[in-house]
C-alpha cells in the first residue's frame, strides 16, 4: 500500500510507504500541520479508516487529507469522517491539496469551509444508507440460475494454448513497448484533458487552451524515453503461464495437469446481484469457463508484467528536488507497464495460446478492445477481491521468476505493474460486479475459508448492506 505523508505544509513531496503507528509517530515528532493519506489499491481504504481511529485516539487535531486512485468523497464521509473529529477532507488530486491545505490552515477561512465541508458530507452519508435501503437484490440462488448461459457445444472452449506452464521474459524490448503506449492516461496524470472534440491523443495538441502545453509535455517525454533506452535504465519483466481448468459454480478450478485430477489452485468468483432493470445475465468469472460436469477441457492463463528501475530514477531527482521529473519518470513507467501487458496479450492470442492468430488491429482497435478475450485484474470491477492476487502469486511462483513482488497489503512492486488473468472464450467479457448481498459475503467466506467480517472488510467497497 502507498500511503503519502504531508508532513508540512511547505513540504507536500514528502512520502513513506509506512504503517500506521509510523505514520502517527513521525507526524507528532515533527508537530505536522497536516496529514494525509494517498490510497492506490481497495485495501489501502480500510488502512485510512484504521489511521484515522488511530488519530483520534491518540489525540490528535490536525486535518486530515484523503486521496487517491481509490478513494472518494462518498467513501471519505461514510467510512472515514465518523472516526475523527478533527477536519477530513477528500481532495481529488494532488493540483488542489494546496488550496484545501490553504483553506484549512487560514483561521479566517477554516471554520467556514470545514462548515461547508460537514453539511455536503453529513448529505452524502444520507444519500450513501438510503440508497442501501432502496437497492434491491437478487438472492444468490437466483443470480446464479440467471448466469450466462452459455451453449457449450455449440460454442466449445477456444483450443488448447501451445504448452501448460509458464514463460518467462527477463529483458522484454523498452522501444517495443513505446510503440505501444496509450497517451491518453499520461496526459490525465498532468491535468491535461483538453476541450470536445479536442480530448485524447494526439487531437489534444489542437486544443486552444491546453495545447501546446501538451506538446512541450509530449516531447519532455520522448525525450526521457531516448534517454531510458539509451541509458538502459528501464528493464521489462514480466510472465505469463496457462493452466487447464474448469468452472465449478462460481469458482474456477486449475488442475496440475491434462489428467485434471489434482486441483492446484482454485480463483474465487463474485457474481452480479443488485437487480437488473433489463433481462440481463448476472455475470461471474467462472461464466466464461467450461463447466466441469460437461467433460469439456477447457484453459485458464494468467499473467504478470513490471517495469524496473524507475524508483532508483525518481530518488535521484527527488534527492535533487526536481519533482517534475520524478513524476514525469513514473508517468512513463505505468505506461510502458500497461503498454507491455497489451503487447503480451497479443502475442498471447496469436502466438502462445494462438486462438486469434490471424487477427489484424491498429493500435487504436486494440485500445478498444476489439479482440476476442479478456484479462481482468485481481481487486478491479470483474474481480474485486485483491486476496486473488496470493493465489496467482503461489500459482506461478511469480516473484521468485520475475522480481515482481506483493506486499503485505497486496500492492505490486514494483509500482508500475499490471496482472491478471486470460479468459479465451469468445462470450467472455469485462463487467463490473457490483454491489452484493450478505448472503454471497457468506457463501463467499465459506468458499474462500474466511470469516464473514474478514470479507466484509477485504470487500468493504462493495458490500451492499450496512
Amino acid at each position: 500500500m502507498l500511503l503519502r505523508l504531508i508532513f508540512e505544509v511547505v513540504d507536500l513531496g514528502v512520502m513513506a510507504d509506512l504503517p500506521a503507528d509510523k505514520i502517527i509517530a513521525e507526524a507528532k515528532r515533527i508537530n505536522a500541520d497536516i496529514v494525509g493519506l494517498s490510497g492506490l489499491i481497495t485495501p489501502s481504504l480500510d488502512e485510512m479508516v484504521h489511521v484515522a481511529k488511530e488519530m483520534q485516539k491518540q489525540g490528535m487535531q490536525c486535518p486530515l487529507l484523503i486521496g487517491g486512485a481509490t478513494t472518494s468523497r462518498t467513501h471519505t464521509a461514510v467510512k472515514i469522517t465518523p472516526h475523527y473529529k478533527s477536519p477530513v477532507v477528500h481532495v481529488l488530486d494532488a493540483s488542489r491539496s494546496v488550496v484545501v491545505a490553504s483553506s484549512l490552515l487560514d483561521p479566517t477561512k477554516c471554520s467556514e469551509y470545514m462548515e461547508e465541508i460537514k453539511e455536503l458530507y453529513d448529505e452524502l452519508r444520507e444519500e450513501h444508507y438510503e440508497s442501501l435501503q432502496e437497492r434491491r437484490f437478487l438472492t444468490l440462488e437466483q443470480a446464479r440460475k440467471n448466469k450466462l448461459q452459455i451453449d457449450w457445444v455449440k460454442q466449445p472452449p477456444v483450443a488448447a494454448p501451445t504448452f501448460l506452464g509458464e514463460k518467462v521474459f527477463n529483458d522484454y524490448s523498452i522501444t517495443k513497448l513505446i510503440s505501444r503506449i496509450d497517451w491518453n492516461p499520461f496526459f490525465s496524470v498532468w491535468q491535461l484533458k483538453g476541450k470536445y472534440p479536442n480530448r485524447g491523443y494526439p487531437k489534444i495538441f489542437n486544443d486552444e487552451t491546453v495545447g501546446e502545453e501538451a506538446k512541450k509535455l509530449f516531447e519532455s517525454a520522448q525525450d526521457m524515453l531516448k534517454h531510458i533506452v539509451e541509458q538502459k535504465l528501464f528493464v521489462a519483466r514480466g510472465i505469463i503461464g496457462f493452466y487447464a481448468a474448469n468452472s465449478n459454480g462460481d469458482d474456477i478450478e486449475v488442475y496440475e495437469n491434462e489428467n485434471r485430477t489434482n486441483v492446484k489452485a482454485v480463483f474465487h468468483g463474485l457474481r452480479q446481484q443488485a437487480e437488473k432493470e433489463k433481462p440481463e445475465p448476472y455475470l461471474c468469472i467462472s461464466d466464461f469457463i467450461a463447466p466441469k460436469e460437461t467433460g469439456l477441457k477447457d484453459y485458464i492463463g494468467q499473467f504478470a508484467v513490471g517495469v524496473f528501475g524507475a524508483e532508483a530514477m525518481v530518488k535521484k531527482f527527488e534527492a535533487s528536488f526536481d519533482d517534475y521529473s520524478a513524476i514525469m519518470t513514473k508517468a512513463l513507467a505505468d505506461r510502458l507497464a500497461e503498454a507491455f501487458a497489451e503487447v503480451i496479450h497479443e502475442e498471447v492470442r496469436k502466438e502462445y495460446w494462438g486462438y486469434s492468430a490471424s487477427e489484424q488491429f491498429d493500435t487504436e482497435d486494440l485500445l478498444k478492445i476489439k479482440y476476442q478475450g479478456v484479462r481482468p485484474a485481481a481487486g478491479y470491477p470483474s474481480q474485486p477481491d485483491h486476496n486473488e492476487k496470493a493465489i496467482m502469486w503461489q500459482l506461478g511462483d511469480i516473484e521468485s521468476r520475475t522480481g515482481i513482488g506483493l506486499t503485505e497489503t497486496l500492492s505490486m512492486t514494483p509500482a508500475a505493474a499490471v496482472s491478471g488473468l486470460y479468459f479465451a472464450h469468445e462470450e467472455s467479457q469485462y463487467f463490473a460486479v457490483g454491489k452484493i448481498a450478505k448472503d454471497q459475503v457468506e457463501d463467499y467466506a465459506q468458499r474462500t475459508g474466511r470469516s464473514v467480517e474478514t470479507i466484509e472488510r477485504d470487500l468493504g467497497s462493495i458490500v451492499g448492506y450496512q
